[in-house]
C-alpha cells in the first residue's frame, strides 16, 4: 500500500508540470496581450512599454514560465490588475463562503441521492422506482437559471422565506443567506445523481455472482447490502470524488446571482474586468485540485477494492 501511494504521488509531478505548461500557453498565446487590454488600444508606446516591464512581460517566454512555476509553487500571483489587492488574500477570503456553500450543497445532495437511489434499486420496477424516475427526469429538464429566478422572485421576494441575495460573515448568521442557494443546488443536482447511482446499483444487481448468491438461499436484503452495494462503490466513488475539486470553487452561477463573495464570484468579476492574474490563479487552483482529486480517487479505490493496488 505504501509503495502504491508513493508511486501515485510521483505520477502527479509530471502531470502538474504539464498542467502548468498548458495554462501558461493558453494565457500567453490565446488570451491576447493583457497590457493592451488593460491600457486600451489608444495607449502610447511609452505606457505600454512601462507597464510591460512592470509586469515582467518584456522577459523571454522561458523566464516568464519559470516565474509562473514559482508562482504556482508558492501560490503568490501578485496583485489584481483591477483592485490592486493581493490575489492570495482574495482567494483565501473567498474560500470560506465557497467551501461552506459547496460542502452544504454537495453533501446534502449526496446523502439524499444515495438514500433515494438505494430505495429505487431495492424496489426496482415498482411504483416508487417509476415515480422517482419520472420526477428526476422532470427536475433534470428544468434549467438551473429557472430555479434561481423562481427562488428569488417567489420564495424570497413574494413569500419572504429567504433573503434575496447577500452574505454575512460568521456562523450561524451566514446560514440564512446560504439556505436558498443550497436548496437550488440540491434541486439541480439530485436528479442526475439519483439516476447515476441507481444505474450503478442495477448494473451489479443482474450479474452472475448475484444469481449465485440468490441460488444459495441468501435473502434479498443480504444480497443487496452485502454484495451489490459494496461492488457498486467503484463507479459511485469515481463519480463522487471527481466532483471534490470543484467544492472549493463552489458554484459560479449561484455565487454570482446571490452575491456570495466566494471564489466563483471573484472569478466571474475578474472575467468581466479582464483581470488576468486572478483568472490565472483560479484556473491554476482548479487544475491542481483536479489532479489531486484524481489522486484521492485512486487512494479511495484501494480502500473499496484492495485488488486495485495489485494492478
Amino acid at each position: 500500500m505504501g509503495r502504491y501511494l508513493v508511486r501515485r504521488l510521483l505520477y502527479t509531478i509530471p502531470v502538474l508540470f504539464g498542467v502548468s505548461l498548458i495554462v501558461f500557453i493558453l494565457f500567453h498565446g490565446v488570451a491576447g496581450d493583457p497590457v493592451i487590454i488593460m491600457l486600451g488600444k489608444h495607449a502610447s508606446e511609452m505606457q505600454v512599454r512601462e507597464l510591460r516591464h512592470e509586469l515582467g512581460f518584456d522577459q523571454s517566454l522561458g523566464l516568464q514560465f519559470l516565474n509562473y512555476l514559482k508562482q504556482v509553487a508558492t501560490f503568490d500571483f501578485g496583485r489584481s490588475f483591477a483592485t490592486r489587492e493581493n490575489i492570495g488574500s482574495m482567494i483565501w477570503n473567498g474560500m470560506g463562503p465557497s467551501f461552506l456553500l459547496a460542502s452544504l450543497g454537495f453533501f446534502s445532495t449526496l446523502i439524499l441521492s444515495l438514500i433515494i437511489s438505494i430505495a429505487c434499486a431495492f424496489y426496482r420496477g415498482r411504483w416508487f422506482d417509476r415515480g422517482v424516475g419520472f420526477i428526476c427526469v422532470v427536475g433534470m429538464s428544468v434549467s438551473a437559471l429557472a430555479y434561481i429566478l423562481f427562488g428569488q422572485y417567489v420564495l424570497a421576494f413574494q413569500w419572504g422565506w429567504f433573503p434575496i441575495s447577500g452574505y454575512e460573515n460568521g456562523f450561524p448568521a451566514n446560514l440564512k443567506y446560504l439556505a436558498m442557494p443550497v436548496l437550488i443546488w440540491v434541486l439541480v443536482s439530485l436528479g442526475w445523481d439519483v439516476r447515476f447511482f441507481r444505474a450503478a446499483l442495477l448494473d451489479e444487481a443482474y450479474k452472475d455472482y448475484v444469481r449465485t448468491a440468490r441460488s444459495k438461499g441468501l435473502s434479498e436484503v443480504t444480497i443487496f447490502y452485502k454484495h451489490i452495494l459494496k461492488n457498486a462503490m467503484i463507479p459511485i466513488v469515481t463519480y463522487v470524488v471527481i466532483q471534490v475539486p470543484f467544492l472549493l470553487l463552489g458554484s459560479f452561477l449561484l455565487e454570482s446571482f446571490f452575491s456570495i463573495p466566494g471564489i466563483g464570484y471573484i472569478t466571474v468579476d475578474a472575467i468581466r474586468s479582464s483581470d488576468f492574474p486572478v483568472i490565472k490563479a483560479t484556473t491554476t487552483l482548479i487544475s491542481i485540485m483536479m489532479v489531486f482529486g484524481n489522486l484521492l480517487t485512486d487512494i479511495i479505490y484501494t480502500l473499496v477494492d484492495p485488488r486495485v493496488r495489485l494492478r
